[in-house]
């Protein structure tokens, strides 16, 4: 059974990568009736246009999520929600902190209301790795927009509007990674910096990610935070791929920046179950109809950490991944 048959679905953010990656998929695979692009820059939409042809099932919005009227208009007749707007550079949001808080938790918390009270059925928003334990402000604004989207589901129970969170790690190839840089820079026999030779990250694939964000659409009833379970990758084996006849150059860490990348910590692990390809983390407080998941219940002290992973890429698995 398809289970975007004949719905409508919206990505806010919907010009970037994951988005353009989720939109090309529904039309390719699915059969829906409606596919809504919501995103504030026309340029990126002008380009997705010409990339993906037109499809007569396609729409695109102009608009920013801060603005909840907008949002109302966007959402009428909506089924489906991926929420992937969002500010992203930690560096950035150190230095314009007031405008990572409008956009990532004022801006999910209009998604939030406008959903509700413009009757969407299902609404998944992405996070990242850095809302875990986060010692970086775009860290700390995305898992506070986590808590959003979970405690919607009290006001979403009167209205069947229900509400789940996506959480992964680094995307490989998207937008401002940093698999580009170093492909570039080993064209030019440059030096490689590394900000510390210890660093390890959490990777998966565009494709799996729009996949998973697929599964947690057939699976969710509302509250609940999935994470896939993935491989890690240490930064000097990403080099070793890229580029393997340069010099690597140690930077130091940047401010807001982790050796170590985090997605379930051993707190939150006590409210967490295992299931074959992932993760499954159950609220903090429920006070509507929850259902809890099915599962393994993990070891005290768990934590899903990048450097103590039991899934990791290869030199070699990094390179077929990249095409290197």
């Amino acid at each position: 059974m398809d289970f975007f048959k004949d719905k409508t679905i919206l990505v806010t953010g919907g010009t970037g990568s994951f988005g353009k990656a989720f939109v090309s998929h529904l039309l390719k695979n699915h059969e829906p009736m409606k596919v809504i692009v919501f995103s504030r820059d026309e340029l990126k939409q002008f380009e997705m246009k010409n990339q993906l042809g037109n499809d007569f099932r396609l729409r695109y919005f102009i608009g920013d999520i801060r603005d909840k009227d907008r949002l109302m208009r966007a959402f009428t007749n909506v089924d489906y929600i991926v929420h992937a707007a969002a500010l992203k550079q930690v560096d950035t949001g150190e230095y314009n902190p007031r405008e990572f808080i409008l956009t990532n938790i004022i801006g999910s918390q209009n998604v939030v209301d406008a959903a509700i009270d413009s009757g969407v059925s299902r609404v998944i928003a992405l996070s990242t790795d850095k809302a875990s334990s986060p010692i970086n402000l775009y860290g700390a604004t995305k898992l506070t927009a986590d808590k959003l989207f979970t405690a919607a589901n009290v006001y979403g129970a009167n209205t069947s509007t229900f509400f789940s969170v996506v959480r992964y790690g680094n995307v490989m190839g998207s937008r401002g990674s940093i698999i580009p840089l170093f492909k570039e820079l080993a064209a030019k026999n440059m030096e490689i910096p590394i900000t510390d030779k210890r660093m390890t990250r959490f990777w998966i694939t565009l494709d799996q990610a729009v996949s998973f964000v697929q599964e947690a659409f057939r699976e969710m009833n509302g509250g609940e935070l999935f994470v896939p379970r993935i491989p890690s990758m240490r930064i000097t084996d990403l080099a070793m791929a890229l580029a393997p006849n340069s010099e690597i150059k140690e930077i130091g860490i940047r401010p807001g920046e982790k050796l170590h990348e985090e997605m379930i910590s051993s707190d939150d692990s006590r409210r967490t179950v295992k299931q074959e390809n992932k993760y499954v983390i159950s609220p903090i407080s429920v006070e509507w109809n929850y259902i809890e998941p099915p599962g393994e219940k993990l070891p005290e002290g768990f934590s899903y950490k990048s450097d103590t992973n039991d899934l990791w890429l290869t030199v070699d698995d990094i390179k077929k991944l990249t095409n290197s």
